[in-house]
């Protein structure tokens, strides 16, 4: 029997090492027929002696079984993003933020690699052996693709060479290779089967199918550009080192891959790598450039979910032409009429693309976009297309002009332009379906009417089941608690709190429901400086622009804002219809701006104090005072708490009133 062991494990050393020629080095020493014959004889070895088949022989890649869903691994170190640069400027702005950072002139050494069009993944080995792997995911946690992953030939069961850690976690890109990518679609042409439109789509569709044996199929592999968890052992302490460690131990690891010097070698890096992107025998997007030194990597730390000592440069969109056959415009969540083109399909960077953006009418005006015309359509950073330009040469007789509606497609209400905005809106805020989700949202959160329980999510649901389509359908909850309590994860208890919380919301005060209408640009402080000034809605609603200006805080803009809203007849009826409802406030005493304690004075606030800046911020304004952001010799009086700094030496050079906490409470309270 030991005889049959170590011809076993002579025979599987044999195909580890061929695999790794083959599939990793892409430099085979035998002939294909060589190789099927000691694999077949490890079979019939294998099959004659089942009692000493091990998980990690080169036999074992597929599995029988197919699976009925994807488990779920959480990263032990999350898989992060990268932040982007898309030009030589971006990139030097880069480079001197991490200088700037580390406080040093010294050039930066940098790793340079190839940006792979692929699927991130993750790899745990545990002594030695492959254990599982994990999709990127959310970046916390990803897809359990084991099963999947023992398939692909490139990626090792059991690494090579020695001292490996205990644990090693190895990240890197699986993506499927130009010619792999083209022969799969004859094949799956010749058979009748939808064809994959690029090969980062046919990677990723061939990685989450639930029978590994048609992952089996697929000419997967991988490139490793990283560690993520180590545990019982050491990496070498650059990233060029540690990829060096890497293909020591059986992984594959991009040849294109430099060590560069500063700002400058990334771009030569850059451009050189530009020129062989149609030649390289996979698809790459762009350069990764990653500080080298691992010390450095950790003083530099990350920001939100990116490392700061890490970019990808992307390479500039891919470009084709098509005609524009018409234009469409959307509404957005907060009215923004955006004109949508209506191509001729066209491929364009892996894709079939129909729609572009055409951003807005200052762009159609300053590109000169007619309907008719023959255009440049761009992948803008390979995601998102766009109309880059018109072949004015190429332009029809019967070329028409594009006209923004004076009403909005979806609801009928007026299109006005605000002042001093690029986008058109919709002015039925509170009426307009595709403004009414978000409307809802905003009108119940907590600064505005506080319906308790009503959350972003619930708020989807009553939509979907058709019980909410407008605001005021809100307070109609009421009648329907039956129906709220027979929805998923509700239940009759927290139907009885959701109309409670409805009916705790009805009584309100002024500035709330005004802040709750939704109002462009009115928040809290401009709320209740309006409640004060007017005293009612029913005031506030005949009040015309010159009359809004007067109020502390109200410029021409957000008076136009307001005196559009209650123009619209659609908006004065959703307020009634909620005053039907129950919903109501008590009324203020108006007062002319004039007439507030502290009109025609102005305040700064600095320091660290107990309440929000923005809190105190609106409080003062309600009594009629500005507040600035800077001291000058118009300020009325310095608010500085803790911590105070330039702007309190400044109050204090100018003599101007310095004020602590205590002296602001009595300010506010005896106003």
């Amino acid at each position: 029997m030991k005889d049959i062991e170590q011809q076993l494990e002579k025979l599987r050393e044999q195909l580890r090492y061929h695999n790794h020629r083959y599939y990793v080095l892409d430099d085979p020493e035998i002939p294909d027929a060589e190789y099927d014959r000691l694999f077949h004889e490890l079979q019939a070895l294998e099959a004659a002696h089942p009692e000493l088949l091990t998980p990690d022989s080169p036999t074992q890649r597929v599995g029988a079984t197919p699976l009925s869903e994807f488990g779920e691994i959480r990263h032990a170190i999350p898989m992060l993003s990268l932040g982007n640069v898309f030009s030589d400027g971006e990139m030097l702005a880069f480079d001197k933020r991490i200088r700037d950072r580390l406080k040093s002139d010294a050039e930066i050494e940098f790793v340079a690699e190839p940006k792979l069009d692929g699927l991130a993944i993750s790899l745990r080995y545990e002594h030695g052996f492959f254990t599982r792997a994990a999709t990127r995911g959310d970046g916390e946690t990803g897809e359990d693709v084991t099963q999947n992953v023992r398939t692909i030939e490139a990626i090792p069961l059991r690494l090579m060479g020695q001292g490996w850690p205990q644990v090693l976690e190895v990240r890197g890109e699986i993506y499927m290779p130009k010619a792999g990518f083209n022969a799969l679609n004859d094949r799956l042409r010749n058979e009748g089967v939808k064809t994959f439109v690029n090969p980062r789509n046919a990677a990723a569709g061939s990685l989450r199918v639930l029978d590994s044996r048609i992952t089996a199929q697929r000419p997967l592999t991988i490139f490793c550009y990283a560690v993520g968890l180590v545990e019982g052992g050491e990496m070498p302490d650059t990233h060029h080192a540690i990829l060096q460690q890497l293909a020591a131990w059986g992984f594959r690891v991009c040849p294109e891959i430099r060590v560069v010097q500063g700002a400058q070698g990334c771009l030569d890096y850059y451009r050189n790598i530009g020129t062989k992107r149609d030649s390289l025998p996979y698809d790459i997007d762009g350069v990764v450039y990653k500080v080298n030194s691992i010390a450095l990597q950790q003083e530099l730390g990350f920001v939100s979910r990116a490392p700061r000592w890490a970019t990808a440069h992307k390479f500039p969109a891919q470009e084709e032409t098509t005609v524009l056959e018409d234009v469409e415009f959307q509404v957005g969540r907060t009215g923004a009429l955006t004109p949508v083109a209506r191509l001729k399909p066209v491929f364009v960077g892996g894709v079939t693309v129909s729609n572009a953006t055409l951003h807005n009418m200052d762009e159609i005006e300053r590109k000169d976009v007619h309907i008719g015309d023959t255009v440049i359509v761009r992948r803008a950073g390979d995601v998102i297309p766009e109309v880059a330009r018109v072949i004015l040469e190429r332009r029809p007789p019967d070329a028409r002009q594009i006209a923004m509606p004076t009403h909005c497609p979806v609801c009928g209400s007026e299109v006005q332009r605000p002042e001093g905005e690029a986008v058109f809106r919709c002015t039925g805020g509170l009426y307009c379906p595709a403004q009414v989700k978000e409307a809802i949202k905003h009108f119940a959160s907590r600064k505005a009417m506080n319906i308790d329980g009503l959350g972003d999510k619930l708020v989807e649901q009553f939509f979907e089941q058709g019980l909410i389509r407008h605001v005021d359908d809100l307070y109609r909850l009421i009648e329907k608690k039956e129906q709220i309590a027979a929805l998923e994860r509700m239940g009759d208890k927290s139907a009885a709190n959701l109309v409670n919380a409805l009916e705790k919301s009805k009584s309100s005060t002024l500035e709330r429901f005004i802040f709750a209408l939704g109002i462009r640009e009115v928040g809290e402080a401009t709320a209740k400086a309006l409640a004060r000034h007017f005293g009612t809605m029913e005031a506030l609603q005949a009040a015309n622009e010159e009359t809004l200006k007067l109020v502390p805080d109200v410029g021409p803009v957000v008076a136009a804002n307001i005196a559009r809203f209650f123009s619209e007849a659609h908006n004065r009826d959703t307020i009634q219809h909620l005053r039907d409802l129950g919903v109501h406030w008590q009324n203020y005493e108006a007062k002319p701006a004039e007439a507030l304690p502290l009109a025609g004075k102005t305040y700064v606030i600095t320091g660290t104090l107990s309440r929000s800046r923005d809190d105190i911020k609106a409080d003062l304004e309600a009594l009629g005072a500005k507040v600035a952001g800077s001291v000058s010799k118009k300020t009325t009086a310095l608010i500085a708490g803790e911590s105070a700094g330039s702007k309190l030496d400044k109050a204090q050079s100018l003599g101007v009133e310095v004020l602590d906490e205590a002296a602001l409470s009595v300010l506010l309270s005896h106003s």
